[in-house]
């Protein structure tokens, strides 16, 4: 038997960073975020050896390991190594072999949230496997813990929920890791003329995002007056976006995305840099409205709106850079699993 998942990547519109902890903790947080047509994937075979075999082109690991119930957590395919430790460990499973495929449509460090997407993903694939009982609340906060807790990696908590909720949400993140989703109900023609108005460019260079988010905590933690009152001020841009895109008013919609880019490059000093500075000059010179990294910042991918009729005139400004444009649309549906048995395989 096959087990097959996909989970969407995200692009973070408003409050992006109100979701990482202490700030979260100390304050609440609230991100709006949409899911895009770029993907994680993920593939289990099920095998008749005792062996575990990783083929992870995302994290350039291709090893095959002894059949065990725990893998070495040693810097190669983390995500699937924690992945597997926390489902065998919680779930009481007796191990058999299988073979494991991870990739993804973004570069890692793009700022689409590829990390937590996949964990989703994989996980998705574990639950699809051994059928079991989580729901998208469940499995969110699952591949949270599993990220951020048992393999330590920095960062937040908006992209876990965006990849298994999918669409447009509006999240709150309070005290104790407790995660609201608000599902968004959106008319479908905001949804076309804000795809019409965006200009998702790849800067060419992706980036860790661990050490930006780590100076954006320990400013919060040592009461950094600048960096947390822009991150109050990034913190209600969610809010004030989320009316603005109900209501279909993309001159708003642009107005508070520049403003909280601006915003955002008070809560650490490696969130711009000289390269993504000549992106903005060059797409605002030819006639973009606004931008704004997704993600943490220092590189990835970074959305720039437009009225769609100077959209042509910024892709191709941008097109003589050493980065590209990336189409996309957003989706509705987020992370889901499926079987394929022998009978059903091309």
């Amino acid at each position: 038997m096959i087990i097959r998942s996909k989970a969407p990547l995200r692009l973070g519109l408003a409050g992006g960073g109100s979701d990482v902890s202490p700030y979260s903790d100390l304050y609440g947080g609230l991100v709006l975020n949409a899911t895009i047509n770029l993907y994680t994937y993920c593939t289990i075979e099920e095998l008749d050896t005792q062996e575990i075999i990783i083929d992870s082109y995302d994290a350039g690991c291709f090893k095959s390991f002894p059949l065990s119930s725990k893998l070495d957590i040693d810097g190669e395919a983390s995500l699937v190594k924690g992945v597997y430790n926390r489902v065998m460990s919680d779930y009481k499973l007796n191990p058999k072999g299988f073979r494991i495929t991870t990739y993804n449509d973004a570069p890692i460090g793009s700022g689409l949230g590829t990390s937590s997407s996949m964990v989703v993903c994989i996980l998705k694939a574990f639950i699809e496997w051994f059928s079991l009982p989580l729901g998208d609340y469940e499995t969110s906060r699952l591949a949270y813990e599993i990220e951020r807790k048992d393999l330590n990696l920095s960062g937040g908590k908006q992209d876990q929920y965006s990849a298994a909720f999918g669409g447009f949400n509006f999240m709150e993140f309070l005290k104790e890791d407790l995660v609201i989703v608000n599902p968004l109900k959106m008319k479908r023609w905001i949804v076309d003329e804000l795809e019409a108005s965006i200009v998702l460019y790849f800067t060419g260079a992706s980036r860790s995002s661990a050490k930006i988010i780590n100076e954006q905590k320990e400013n919060t933690s040592k009461g950094n007056n600048e960096a947390v009152e822009a991150m109050h001020k990034i913190k209600q841009s969610a809010i004030d976006m989320k009316l603005a895109l109900l209501k279909g008013d993309m001159h708003s919609f642009a107005y508070i995305l520049g403003k909280g880019w601006e915003n955002k490059k008070k809560m650490a000093n490696a969130i711009s840099n000289p390269m993504i500075q000549e992106a903005f000059d060059v797409a605002i010179s030819a006639g973009a409205i606004s931008g704004k990294v997704s993600g943490a910042g220092g590189g990835g991918f970074i959305m720039f709106m437009v009225e769609p009729t100077k959209k042509k005139m910024v892709i191709d400004a941008l097109g003589k850079l050493s980065g590209f444009v990336m189409p996309f649309q957003f989706t509705e549906d987020g992370a889901h699993g499926w079987k394929v048995y022998e009978t059903d395989r091309v």
